[in-house]
């Protein structure tokens, strides 16, 4: 085990999202789109639009993540967030550290990420979890193969998604989308008492061939190894560069970029994470596609 120390945060990424609700009476809503400042990312520049003219509350929810509130007048609201983040040219597993904390040493905050719930349903999938990984040395090897072993039995599916699936459905229909594969994974670990927890940001395809797929919010999860907070992803066989984390909870549940409460239906919906030039990075800037740097298995770190 040793001490966690920052890395440089040598790639400049833009992130945002665009989407447009319409709806037909004053509708609350919950939004969380917004990073925070941490060691593995510098929110550099960011701008919200919320129109027309909505008022935005903030406030930090029970898992520390940035929630704004606002309320959605009759008919066209539109809901902008633009950002230029900066992150370490380092893949997730350049973080990895094993060390395992037994329940009674963990802090009591974290007790929770141990228990089921509604969408890591670990308390059906024991059984099958020991099954397969219980003769896996427990800690950083034990999630791992958890990982390998989702990415090769459950299947990839574009728009696939069931805001009503649990994990223990997944495991049974055999694919999904990303939400689908955090969960599972979530789960699988939360029976051998590993804390862990579901997490959404922006990913682009930093050091990867663009897979020519229409951006999204991405999930994956976060296991407590080591006395710290540690990612891991089994939508992908390879660890990722540049994730920008946006918020983690229990499950998607604590996690969704909007909640409503009322009726107001989704018209328009966008979503960018692609990595710049430093020298052009702005959000005064159109977002342009074009001037994207990733999306090729070779690093680049300007346009030159």
């Amino acid at each position: 085990m040793h001490p966690f120390v920052s890395p440089q945060l040598d790639l400049t990424l833009r992130v945002g999202t665009h989407c447009v609700y319409r709806a037909t009476a004053p509708t609350p809503a919950l939004v969380v789109v917004k990073p925070r400042q941490a060691q593995t990312q510098f929110v550099q520049e960011e701008r919200v639009e919320l129109a027309p003219n909505l008022l935005v509350r903030e406030y930090d929810d029970e898992h520390g993540n940035v929630v704004c509130r606002v309320v959605l007048q009759p008919g066209e609201n539109r809901i902008r967030y633009d950002a230029i983040v900066r992150v370490p040219v380092l893949a997730d597993d350049a973080f990895w550290t094993d060390g395992v904390s037994t329940p009674d040493q963990l802090p009591a905050a974290l007790l929770r990420y141990t228990f089921p719930s509604r969408y890591a349903d670990s308390d059906r999938l024991r059984d099958f979890a020991w099954t397969h990984f219980g003769q896996t040395a427990h800690g950083l090897p034990r999630v791992r193969a958890i990982c390998d072993w989702i990415h090769r039995n459950i299947e990839y599916r574009t728009c696939s998604g069931d805001p009503t699936l649990c994990a223990s459905d997944v495991l049974s229909r055999r694919y999904g989308v990303c939400r689908d594969f955090a969960h599972v994974a979530v789960a699988l670990c939360r029976t051998f008492n590993l804390p862990a927890r579901y997490v959404t940001g922006y990913l682009g395809d930093v050091g990867v061939q663009d897979p020519g797929t229409p951006g999204d919010f991405h999930a994956y999860f976060e296991v407590y190894l080591a006395d710290r907070w540690q990612t891991f992803d089994a939508r992908f066989g390879i660890p990722r560069i540049g994730r920008i984390r946006i918020a983690s909870g229990l499950d998607a549940a604590n996690c969704a970029f909007t909640t409503l409460f009322g009726d107001a239906a989704l018209e328009h919906f966008e979503v960018w994470s692609y990595q710049v030039d430093p020298r052009d990075a702005s959000t005064s800037r159109p977002v342009n596609s074009g001037e994207r740097l990733d999306g090729t298995p070779m690093i680049r770190y300007s346009r030159d």
